[in-house]
């Protein structure tokens, strides 16, 4: 069998494996954005601390608190690690506007998915994925926004079709994903990739993969169920959709915005 894409996206939880790469890199020593740790042989300059104004405090006042580790508040899925105050994951992405005629397809392909892997659940909210999800500190989250603006203005709007279904696991292999993979429009996916890479990499942040599959997910469970999946039941979905009624004009969409979500923020960013 052969092997499923990777998922690149936050919304099931790859977020806490964003967080630890992120901490782990901070525990090396890289200390903000496009510069390297002390060099090897510097002493640390002696520092004094200052009291931090009010006025500042009252800048952060916002910020959320750590979530509770309880895997039955979120489908089964546990963190990997503590969450780290301050760490907020970060996620690019266009998202999809789940219309009526797209839910009740969304209802026929998840009933017979159902019948093979019964452990199956809807997706919350549907989009598609610019990036993995990496983890900013709180302080860099409007700076980081700003530059991912300036890199997406130029970029006008596009149709893309998502209508090929697919399998797709997240890199651990203990969450797997029904999804709608971009049929057309690929090629300026690509191009939005390129530039959100290049901002990722002004801020020392993992890039997206190589050779992306472009998709919007439509559900998911806990484990690997590739093998349930793939094969007959993959078939039995291909065809709900090529036969539902109007699939071609319904899965055309009109990709109009670029969204970054940073912890509890959304920030928009419309397309020419």
């Amino acid at each position: 069998m052969s092997e499923a894409p990777l998922v690149g996206y936050s919304s099931s939880g790859s977020e806490d494996e964003a967080e630890a790469a992120a901490a782990a890199a901070a525990a090396a020593g890289r200390s903000k954005p496009g510069s390297g740790g002390r060099r090897c042989g510097q002493n640390p300059l002696p520092t004094q601390r200052f009291p931090v104004p009010d006025s500042v405090l009252s800048m952060f006042s916002d910020v959320e608190e750590g979530p509770e580790d309880d895997s039955t508040k979120h489908g089964g899925r546990i963190r990997s690690f503590p969450h780290e105050r301050g760490n907020w994951a970060t996620h690019i992405y266009i998202p999809y506007e789940a219309k009526e005629e797209f839910l009740d397809l969304l209802d026929l392909l998840l009933h017979r998915a159902q019948t093979f892997v019964p452990r199956l659940v809807r997706m919350e909210e549907f989009h598609l994925s610019l990036s993995q999800s990496v983890v900013l500190r709180h302080h860099w989250i409007l700076p980081f926004v700003q530059v991912l603006k300036d890199h997406m203005a130029s970029f006008q709007r596009f149709f893309f079709t998502a209508n090929q279904v697919k399998i797709y696991t997240n890199q651990e292999k203990t969450r797997t994903f029904i999804g709608l993979e971009v049929s057309s429009g690929h090629a300026q996916f690509l191009d939005l990739v390129s530039e959100v890479d290049r901002v990722m990499e002004e801020f020392d942040l993992t890039t997206f993969y190589q050779d992306p599959s472009f998709h919007v997910s439509l559900a998911w469970c806990v484990g690997d169920a590739r093998l349930q999946l793939e094969g007959q039941c993959l078939r039995e979905l291909q065809e709900i959709v090529d036969e539902f009624e109007d699939s071609e004009m319904l899965l055309r969409v009109l990709a109009e915005q670029v969204r970054c979500k940073s912890g509890n923020k959304f920030f928009s960013m419309p397309l020419k």
